[in-house]
């Protein structure tokens, strides 16, 4: 057996360690360790080889113990182990977590957070799901700690972008408020150097944290207790999407009707831990919809009225949609690369402005327009920039009341809808 001990506050008793003939290990868990004389010791570096070692004991019956911190069944070394051995040949004794920990030390509930480790894998996840969910708890690495966290919520693109846009357009700039998320630090959880820190985005990004950091929890203070739950873990996805156009503010039916945004929100597949542009955002639908499903989301409108109207329906549906008041393609400037992108509306700017978003998205890009005039030159610039494009025209007609107690249908304004897949074979140049 392998036994996979999580340790905490203090160090594993020494009945764990007696008679082991490896203890593998950090190298502070093995020097806090009572481990014995006649046990090897491996310190964790690379994981490949010491998986090798503990291979080559349990071959001849040697007896495992593997150090590790809080719970290593929580993003931990119990999955490789599990993996590597046979889920079988473990023996787990958890300690608390450091989500758990940090959370307790707070005096916040944790059922209702999102965690998500950015510890060897890419920090724009993380980010993102901060951006979209007020209650997060994110797992650190190297290159992935609270000063680079920090520095990305606390520009977001979005202040750059704005203004861009505004000079261009011409605008006096509105700048988007910045989300209110405040960052509480916890390093070295269960020793004598524990400590929390309360720090905004700016004074994370601005400090040099050294390796003892645990966990960061990102919150929205105002919304850190939450409602009570049955399921833990994220909120569940809407019951509905693709909502009717009363749902939404808007402007003399100037709104991506439900049918063309039911087709558009499939295409673009916004999911946690995605960034979504909704750019000429009008009411802001589609950019409140991918946030409902749980993007992030930045919304750009050249409008003020519009502006309004987007932060309007975003607190009306219980969700944070960051707002950039300019023009495309120069308020597009300064945003983080997004993974879909929906553009509506329509004029001379079209292509241009679908070429640049195409350039910037990493996944795909759906464009809503009413002209088939625009459709060819849309059509150009998304395969142009490496994507597979399709489309359709939708027409569709509802059911209306009419006296009597009759019904007839009433056509909608006819919609075409390009959508474009980014070719994974597609390289930078070779559509130039």
């Amino acid at each position: 057996m392998i036994t996979v001990v999580g340790t905490g506050v203090s160090a594993p008793p020494a009945d764990v360690l007696a008679g082991a003939g490896l203890v593998v290990g950090g190298r502070r868990h093995l020097d806090a360790a009572a481990v014995p004389a006649s046990a090897e010791r491996v310190v964790l570096g690379p994981l490949a080889p010491a998986l090798d070692v503990v291979e080559r004991h349990l071959d001849k019956g040697s007896r495992v113990v593997v150090l590790a911190s809080g719970d290593p069944g929580f993003f931990g070394i119990v999955r490789v182990l599990a993996e590597r051995f046979g889920a079988g040949a473990l023996d787990v004794r958890p300690g608390v977590s450091s989500v758990a920990a940090a959370f307790a030390r707070v005096g916040v509930p944790w059922d209702d957070a999102v965690v998500v480790s950015a510890h060897g894998r890419d920090l724009r996840t993380a980010v993102n799901v901060c951006r979209a969910r007020p209650k997060v708890a994110v797992l650190t690495g190297p290159g992935a700690g609270p000063a680079e966290l920090g520095a990305a919520l606390a520009s977001g693109g979005a202040e750059r972008g704005s203004r861009a846009g505004a000079a261009a357009s011409g605008l006096v700039a509105q700048f988007p408020a910045p989300l209110q998320r405040v960052l509480l630090v916890a390093s070295a959880l269960g020793t004598r150097d524990e400590r929390v820190e309360r720090v905004t985005p700016a004074e994370a990004a601005a400090r040099d944290w050294g390796t003892a950091v645990s966990v960061v929890l990102c919150l929205d203070e105002g919304r850190v207790v939450g409602t009570a739950r049955t399921v833990a873990g994220p909120s569940p996805a809407p019951s509905q999407w693709a909502l009717g156009e009363g749902e939404f503010a808007h402007r003399d039916s100037m709104i991506t009707k439900f049918e063309v945004r039911a087709l558009a929100l499939a295409r673009l597949g916004p999911r946690l831990g995605d960034l979504v542009w909704d750019v000429g955002a009008g009411s802001g639908s589609v950019a409140v919809e991918c946030a409902r499903l749980g993007a992030a989301v930045v919304a750009v409108e050249k409008a003020a009225d519009g502006v309004e109207r987007i932060r309007a329906n975003a607190d009306a549906h219980g969700v944070d949609v960051q707002v950039v008041h300019g023009s495309a393609p120069d308020a597009l400037a300064g945003l983080d690369d997004p993974d879909a992108v929906f553009v509506g509306g329509g004029g001379r700017e079209l292509p241009g402005i679908v070429a640049a978003c195409a350039r910037r998205a990493r996944r795909s890009v759906v464009v809503a327009m009413a002209a088939l005039d625009r459709v060819p030159a849309v059509r150009a610039a998304l395969t142009d920039a490496g994507f597979d494009c399709e489309g359709v025209l939708l027409q569709s007609s509802r059911l209306a009341p009419l006296p009597g107690d009759v019904t007839r249908l009433a056509a909608t304004n006819p919609v075409f809808l390009l959508w474009g897949v980014r070719n994974p074979a597609y390289r930078e140049g070779v559509a130039q």
